[in-house]
């Protein structure tokens, strides 16, 4: 089988799965349903005080890059590189991008954010938790280059925790927790919602990207981080959030409903399964009904964290329409 052709299966089985969907087109047409009327508010700090928090995610963009090429190798015979550059803290990040098979450039952008415990392979992996690797082809088959890091702690960075694995488990023995947690959540989300924004300098220096076309699509943790990234970043033009996990804190400093003002008006796509165990089904209505651009769309799936492989159609062309 030729690439293109395999690209066209991979992308014909994510259409052809059998969907149950309810999508917000319009919002006279909302099959969405709407919050429940005594549904408790989400927590939100003022515009100010987000404001506040975006701080946490600045960084200085006169830090040199220091990128370079450290790999070329071939994927389903599509040239893929791998990159690295230094991350805002001096932490070397490590990221693969990939240019569509045909054309010429240049090429709008996705970056491409995993989910705890996962890693940038995730994306290149063609069955797995997150349908990576049926996200990519379909983005690369549609003309759209892709760019995924290692989240911090993650992948190849899992030195940087002393080889540990973020996952947390107990000792049947001890009971004592086993996990070597020499970054919290925050960090993790911190740093890495910073490497991607230094990433985006980086995709800046090459001529093969479109610099005004540079949008994101996120799985769990990373579908968390895409509000994150969103909400400090202008630069992304267009999002998606995918199962991403509540964080009903007024206070964090991650928390998905603290970053909406800083998304404004751009196209916001968020994608949830109805009994998500990280993500109840009233937060996930709640929380989009808080997203003030009117640009936005809601899609839900009759499933839990682990979405079918069919939500991956509503994704592309999410991007494919907004970018």
């Amino acid at each position: 089988m030729t690439f293109p052709s395999r690209l066209s299966a991979y992308v014909l089985f994510a259409l052809l799965a059998p969907a149950v969907v309810a999508r917000a087109v319009e919002p006279a047409k909302n099959s969405v349903p709407a919050p429940p009327a005594d549904a408790p508010p989400i927590e939100q700090l003022g515009e100010e005080a987000c404001r506040a928090v975006t701080q946490f995610y600045d960084y200085d963009r006169t830090i040199p890059l220091e990128a370079r090429i450290v790999e070329k190798v071939k994927k389903e015979d599509v040239l893929r590189e791998k990159i690295v550059f230094r991350g805002a803290q001096g932490f070397l990040v490590p990221a693969y991008l990939q240019f569509p098979p045909s054309g010429t450039g240049p090429f709008p952008c996705v970056l491409l954010l995993h989910g705890w415990s996962g890693s940038k392979e995730n994306w290149w992996q063609d069955v797995n938790y997150i349908s990576g690797g049926i996200v990519r082809k379909a983005l690369l088959e549609a003309g759209f280059a892709v760019l995924a890091l290692d989240a911090q702690c993650h992948g190849d960075r899992i030195a940087q925790n002393d080889f540990a694995p973020v996952n947390h488990y107990v000792d049947k023995e001890t009971g004592g927790n086993q996990r070597k947690g020499y970054f919290s959540q925050q960090e993790i989300y911190f740093q890495t919602t910073r490497d991607y924004r230094r990433a985006i300098d980086y995709l800046e220096t090459r001529s093969e990207i479109d610099k005004a076309r540079i949008g994101a699509i996120g799985y769990s943790m990373g579908g968390a981080q895409t509000f994150l990234l969103t909400g400090v970043e202008p630069r992304i033009k267009a999002s998606v959030a995918v199962a991403a996990p509540a964080d009903k804190s007024k206070w964090s400093p991650i928390a998905p409903q603290n970053f909406i003002h800083g998304i404004g008006d751009r196209p916001f796509l968020t994608i949830i399964g109805r009994s998500d165990e990280l993500c109840s089904l009233e937060y996930a209505l709640k929380l989009q009904t808080m997203i003030e651009s009117r640009t936005k769309d809601q899609v839900l799936f009759d499933a839990g964290h682990k979405l079918p492989p069919d939500y991956v159609p509503h994704a592309i062309e999410w991007v494919k329409k907004h970018l």
